[in-house]
């Protein structure tokens, strides 16, 4: 069955501050997306949230970039952000960058991933969504996962796999898009996705079939506001088992936590420690930035579960370390490397204070 899968995000109002999500949003998207799939637009729909991003899931057969499917989430972030504005909830349609619909959601604000599939006679799906970061946070993952065979077995042993995969990495900055195989090309393509606030990978595919293994929301919304408006919290979709990892490999990666830009107010390096769903408010210090996985089975389009894939103890020892990580972070105070760079700070209160302080800086004459 040839299907899509597409998974939209926004931040339409934080609860309290940046933490959480209040019910009468979710609640809100509930009623509209239930509308929608009654009308056919939809096939089915399954609403999350992680922190205070609301999270729409959705399977249909309208192809991706769909102009009745995005300007139908924009309208649910619309609506949203009225229930928001009601409460006075923190940020309401902060995400929304732009005053009306014009087509597509992308450049609009919201992250966006979406990929058309044939549905195999077993479609496991893992839908990973991401608050307090950048859509660069999935490099390492996405990596470990489809090219590194200390993680992922199955390119060692699964005769599906051989082959390898390929890797669409796209430049944040300069908006063009470079292919990599793996692996073959390892060494160059970490070259560049090892520096994920300028790379970030946009999809994967099986070299052996051409089909698509997953796809991540490249949005950063920096670059589309010109200014700091909240982190990009991407979202990013993985097909699993069969001439792709493994479930248990698709989770692996994130048993070790990596440090990602992010955290409070989006000028910071920290841990991301994957949590279950009734875990994924982030107050310390707005974080530290956190991962949860839905794992859906598709069946005809229907959305089986979702299976919470981080609600198990087995991940317990790398929350604890991510704590580690973050408590030394936290030491560092306003000093890098806890503090982002100086070149990506370059949307906050930076420029203007460099402006301000400009006649102040003398030149260093010879001799002194």
């Amino acid at each position: 069955m040839k299907l899509t899968l597409s998974v939209i995000k926004a931040d339409v109002g934080g609860y309290v501050g940046h933490a959480s999500m209040h019910p009468d949003l979710m609640a809100k998207a509930e009623e509209l997306l239930g509308q929608v799939k009654k009308s056919g637009l939809l096939i089915d729909y399954h609403i999350a949230r992680v922190g205070d991003d609301l999270e729409l899931i959705m399977t249909h057969t309208k192809g991706e970039n769909n102009v009745a499917i995005h300007k139908m989430s924009w309208e649910t972030f619309e609506a949203c952000t009225e229930v928001a504005k009601k409460l006075k909830l923190y940020g309401a349609g902060q995400d929304l960058l732009a005053d009306a619909f014009s087509g597509n959601v992308k450049g609009m604000g919201p992250g966006v991933a979406e990929m058309d599939l044939d549905e195999r006679k077993s479609e496991p799906v893992i839908i990973y969504m991401a608050d307090k970061t950048a859509s660069g946070a999935w490099n390492m993952p996405l990596y470990k996962m489809f090219a590194d065979p200390f993680n992922t077995a199955g390119l060692v042993i699964a005769e599906a796999m051989d082959g390898g995969y390929r890797f669409d990495v796209l430049d944040l900055k300069a908006g063009k898009y470079i292919q990599f195989d793996a692996p073959e090309e390892i060494y160059h393509m970490l070259a560049f996705i090892g520096s994920p606030s300028h790379y970030a990978v946009r999809a994967v595919y099986s070299r052996r079939t051409g089909e698509i293994g997953a796809v991540s929301s490249t949005q950063r919304l920096s670059l589309i506001a010109g200014r700091y408006v909240g982190k990009d919290d991407p979202v990013c979709i993985v097909r699993c088992q069969n001439q792709f990892p493994a479930v248990g490999e698709c989770l692996e990666p994130f048993s070790m936590p990596a440090i990602v830009e992010g955290w409070m107010r989006g000028s910071h390096n920290g841990p991301l420690m994957p949590v279950s769903f009734k875990e994924c408010n982030p107050t310390r210090f707005d974080g530290p930035p956190r991962v949860i996985a839905a794992g859906f089975q598709l069946a005809d389009g229907r959305l089986v579960g979702p299976l919470d894939m981080f609600d198990d103890p087995a991940f317990d020892p790398t929350r604890e370390q991510a704590m580690v990580v973050a408590e030394h972070l936290r030491r560092h105070g306003p000093f890098e490397p806890h503090r982002l760079p100086m070149d990506e700070m370059e949307y906050t209160t930076m420029p203007l204070l460099m402006e301000r302080l400009a006649a102040r800086w003398k030149p260093v004459e010879d001799g002194k």
